[in-house]
């Protein structure tokens, strides 16, 4: 027990002393701070992010970093069936969108760390351009996972979840999750290396190998289960 305590003494003693000698943690790796959407995402992320649902302030601020077109969400009233919570409408990203769409504030940020440091880096390595259009199948659906009448909310139902079902590239051709998954060859490794990309900025990523309901798009969310499949 001496020994302990004398180890934790020395340990504040050298906390204290390094603090007052002026080094202090790179912000990426600093807990308290705010995340950079310009910096890559590390073990860190997932934490930072889950921060922002309860914090307006401090999701605004994460968000000037993001890159994204943004506007603020009026709040929905409580009585409502699936009442939303500092919520924002994401309007374009470094690609523009197929149309814009509702997002809590983790999943806004998510999107903006995967679209900078996910997506497009694997357009360039595969195609050699970026991608100019992300098309999708909506977010906010005030419904059970599944659209079973009974069980559990979706993560769609707080506007915590995002379905991709493809993109375009600046050169004109379009990847269609539907048809080019299974097809092999550049288009399905390029979505096979986003999809794993994603993993490093979403909470749940669910693909077409997932289950049939996953056919034609990329479910990406924010929820509680890190689920990469």
């Amino acid at each position: 027990m001496r020994v302990f305590m004398l180890l934790c003494s020395l340990l504040v003693l050298t906390a204290g002393l390094v603090w007052q000698l002026g080094w202090r943690l790179p912000d990426a790796w600093n807990p308290w701070a705010p995340l950079d959407v310009r910096q890559p995402p590390n073990w860190l992320t997932h934490y930072k992010l889950s921060r922002l649902r309860g914090d307006p302030a401090l999701c605004r601020q994460t968000l000037e970093s993001s890159g994204l077109r943004y506007r603020a969400q009026a709040d929905s009233p409580a009585s409502a069936n699936c009442p939303l919570e500092n919520v924002w409408r994401i309007e374009q990203g470094q690609a523009r969108l197929s149309s814009s769409f509702l997002a809590s504030c983790p999943l806004a940020v998510a999107y903006a760390l995967f679209e900078r440091h996910g997506l497009q880096v694997v357009a360039q390595q595969v195609f050699g351009q970026p991608v100019v259009q992300v098309d999708h199948l909506g977010s906010f659906a005030c419904r059970n996972i599944y659209n079973r009448k009974q069980g559990r909310l979706s993560e769609h139902a707080t506007a915590n979840a995002l379905d991709i079902s493809g993109f375009r590239l600046q050169g004109g051709q379009r990847i269609v999750l539907a048809q080019d998954w299974q097809a092999g060859g550049q288009k399905g490794d390029f979505l096979r290396r986003v999809h794993r990309a994603a993993c490093d900025s979403f909470s749940t990523v669910l693909g077409p190998d997932y289950n049939a309901a996953h056919h034609n798009h990329f479910h990406l969310d924010m929820g509680r289960w890190q689920v990469c499949r």
